[in-house]
């Protein structure tokens, strides 16, 4: 600008005019976006100052409105009632077994074993932790669940003055509360009150009724390693009860309870010398309560479990605190079970085994445990249940504990997963029921060539040489199905287990799973073999119909999901597993029973190593029930073996699936059921005969044109899947196969010129 424009903009009254800038973007520099306008850092914190002065502000009104509640722990204590499905009353149980102990009364080292379990600064903290509360408030916020680091007042508080319900509201409220408490009691006041409302499993709450429950002494005489077992106990009571816990919650309770007394060391509470000389306490056994007799017991028990698993679900609650929100809490519960059913298995169970059982003459006949469970597959309710001979006498449900081997009722899991999968031996044949494997007895299991360091008996040591999936299942042929796992990949064996209803996860996919060497209870091969009979629809057994509480309703899932395995797979399972009652291990417990009147069945005959368990897992088409019989010491309840029971003659009379389990299912299935006949997609197995329009039975449709009735196969692994097997006339089904122990069977038997026995069975 020149000197007389500047006087010009003098006159005007103005300023020099700054020189005109040319923009950043005109520059080829980038500008200042709106999102980098709008998210400045003064803005944003301005923004979390006043976040934080708004929750400040909040938690303020909170403390001056919020008091603190008349206790109601007591109060919300009430009976449950329990309804058989037509209405009628089952049981009614929850005399409330709490007795409030004073804390001096119990030993200063057994008040601290909790502390040690729950709240190490509980002595020196304001009774709330900060992080664990907004841990749990951003789980709530989030739906995750399940909240973590309450301290051991925010436990008393929601125990006595609140519930378990997972809000923010009932948190905030905690915290609240808390606060105040630890201002108004004493450390000792609120830890007495802990350990007198808290839960400890067998209908126990308070620190009293756990002593007697456990170890049967009052709270004053408890020692330091029983405190630590009833303080690990909070945690999840259930699981860690040691009358009735897995493997899995024996371990996890023992590493609890170690826990608990290093703390201890750890606050000095404890010598460490003193510590290093503790054992262990094992509890005692436990006494039932009334109302839970029989059979009531178990049923309740099951009622409860399914219950509390849908509030964790639904509430994200922990397992502790689902019990504690179930047991005594007023629940009306509508069970599943069918009274005139229930009374039938119970009534077979009696007739058919425990009449037999002597102890007095027998000591073995003490050690049969026999367990049941019946399941509609259409609907997946359990209509009966055995769980033992008396809830009173044997507190483990048979019915539900999973500590036995199903032996060889795995046995069609394996078939369905190949049918499944579409897998074929390592010859490169489809597997389906007319495959033919090599049923040699300890024939080693080969993985393309490649020996994988397995080879299992076959039971008495029976050869079968050259034969066909379906006879296999029939006799149960253990070298079969020890190959086909291998050509099928566990792998994929295990999953189709899991998605069956198998309780996987801490299995291994080794060929060993293919005996059924897992652990497994009646109500899971129930519901496996209910998904099977539901045409492979996921049936998840359920005991639980409905559940009401004043003026709340549990809504139940529902046990019938969707497709997990195709029909197809499970149709031809079902039609393999007929054979199994017919021509196999079941035909004389089932088949030829006088009360059968040609009802069609299907099922699988189970024994475990050394005679541990003997199973029978079988169905109509309207009632799948699985038995199993347990060999348990009734002192140390260690396994043991059930040969010799009932009379048999130790060493060779072996207590089997086809014998004492499969005469109780068919008392009990063919008393309950009417004659039905299967609907089946298959064209395969021994309940299906397709037949030519002369009459004469059809080749499968796995089968060449080539191959005719009357040969048998022969062929080896240096054959093509295309090649036609040669053989003699004189050659026969029983052949020894020509195979070497290294191959696997790869080729088909055809359906027309075989016996009756292995395919078409008289279904009578």
């Amino acid at each position: 600008m020149g000197r007389a424009e500047e006087r010009r903009a003098r006159r005007r009254g103005g300023h020099r005019a700054a020189p005109r800038r040319r923009s950043s973007q005109a520059a080829g520099k980038p500008g200042r976006s709106g999102i980098r306008r709008l998210f400045t850092w003064r803005r944003l914190l301005g923004t979390f100052l006043g976040a934080c002065l708004l929750a400040i502000g909040t938690f303020v009104v909170l403390y001056l409105v919020v008091d603190v509640p008349q206790g109601n722990a007591a109060a919300r204590q009430q009976s449950n009632v329990y309804k058989y499905s037509d209405g009628t009353i089952m049981a009614r149980v929850g005399t409330v077994n709490r007795e409030s102990v004073d804390l001096a009364k119990v030993p200063k080292k057994v008040q601290r074993t909790f502390v040690a379990a729950e709240n190490k600064t509980f002595y020196t903290d304001s009774g709330v932790d900060l992080k664990g509360t907004a841990r749990g408030l951003l789980n709530t916020l989030t739906g995750k669940g399940m909240q973590g680091g309450s301290t051991i007042t925010q436990q008393y508080v929601k125990n006595y003055y609140l519930n378990q319900d997972q809000t923010v509201t009932r948190k905030l409220k905690e915290m609240v509360i808390s606060l105040k408490v630890d201002r108004q009691m004493s450390k000792e006041d609120i830890l007495a009150g802990y350990v007198n409302t808290s839960y400890y499993g067998r209908g126990a709450y308070g620190v009293q009724a756990a002593a007697q429950a456990y170890y049967r002494v009052d709270a004053e005489d408890l020692t330091v390693e029983q405190g630590a077992y009833l303080a690990a106990l909070l945690q999840a009571p259930s699981q860690y009860d040691w009358a009735v816990a897995s493997e899995t919650g024996k371990r996890l309770v023992q590493n609890r309870w170690n826990y608990v007394l290093d703390n201890m060391v750890q606050q000095h509470w404890l010598d460490p010398s003193a510590r290093r000389a503790m054992r262990f306490p094992v509890p005692q056994p436990p006494r039932g309560t009334p109302g839970e007799e029989g059979q009531k017991g178990y049923l309740v028990q099951l009622a409860n479990q399914q219950l509390e698993r849908q509030l964790m679900k639904e509430q994200g609650i922990s397992q502790a605190q689902a019990e504690a929100e179930v047991v005594d809490r007023g629940w009306t519960i509508t069970v599943n079970i069918d009274r005139k059913k229930q009374a039938a298995l119970e009534k077979a169970v009696t007739a058919e085994l425990t009449r037999k059982l002597d102890p007095e003459a027998r000591d073995v006949d003490a050690d049969v445990q026999a367990g049941a469970v019946s399941v509609d597959p259409q609907t997946g309710h359990v209509v009966a249940l055995y769980g033992g001979r008396d809830y009173f006498k044997h507190y483990v449900s048979n019915a539900t504990r999973r500590d036995y081997q199903p032996a060889s009722t795995f046995k069609p899991v394996i078939l369905a997963a190949a049918l499944e999968e579409g897998s074929t031996t390592q010859g490169g044949q489809p597997i389906d029921a007319n495959t033919v494997y090599d049923g040699s007895n300890r024939r080693q299991v080969v993985d393309h060539g490649a020996e994988v360091g397995f080879a299992p008996p076959n039971e008495d040591e029976a050869g079968y040489g050259p034969i066909t999936v379906q006879t296999a299942m029939n006799k149960s042929v253990n070298s079969v199905f020890a190959q086909m796992g291998v050509d099928v990949g566990m792998d994929k064996v295990m999953s189709t287990a899991g998605r069956l209803g198998m309780d996987t996860r801490d299995m291994q996919a080794v060929p060993a799973q293919t005996l059924g060497s897992m652990g497994a209870s009646p109500l899971e091969m129930a519901g496996i073999y209910a998904t099977f009979d539901h045409h492979g629809k996921k049936v998840t057994p359920s005991v639980v119909r409905t559940a009401e509480q004043k003026n709340r309703t549990v809504r139940m899932p529902d046990p019938v999901g969707g497709q997990v395995i195709s029909r197809e797979a499970a149709d031809t399972v079902t039609s393999v597993l007929t054979g199994v009652v017919d021509d196999g291990t079941a035909r004389e417990s089932v088949r030829d029973n006088p009360l059968r009147d040609g009802q069609q069945v299907a099922g699988k005959t189970g024994t475990s190593d050394n005679d541990k368990s003997a199973w029978f897992s079988g169905y109509t088409p309207d009632l799948v029930t699985s038995v199993g019989l347990f060999g348990e010491d009734p002192e140390s309840h260690a396994q043991v073996t059930l040969k010799g029971a009932t009379g048999q003659v130790p060493g060779s009379g072996r207590i089997n699936g086809g014998g004492y389990p499969a005469r109780i299912w068919a008392a009990y299935t063919f008393g309950v059921t009417d004659r039905a006949t299967f609907d089946l997609r298959t064209t395969q197995g021994a309940a299906v005969q397709p037949e030519t329009p002369s009459g004469t039975p059809s080749r499968t449709p796995s089968e060449t044109p080539s191959e005719t009735p009357s040969e048998t196969p022969s062929q080896t692994p240096s054959q093509s899947p295309s090649e036609t097997p040669s053989r003699t006339p004189s050659q026969t089904p029983s052949q020894t196969p020509s195979q070497t122990p290294s191959e696997s069977a790869t080729t088909r038997e055809p359906t027309g010129g075989l016996t009756r026995s292995p395919l078409l069975p008289d279904v009578r």
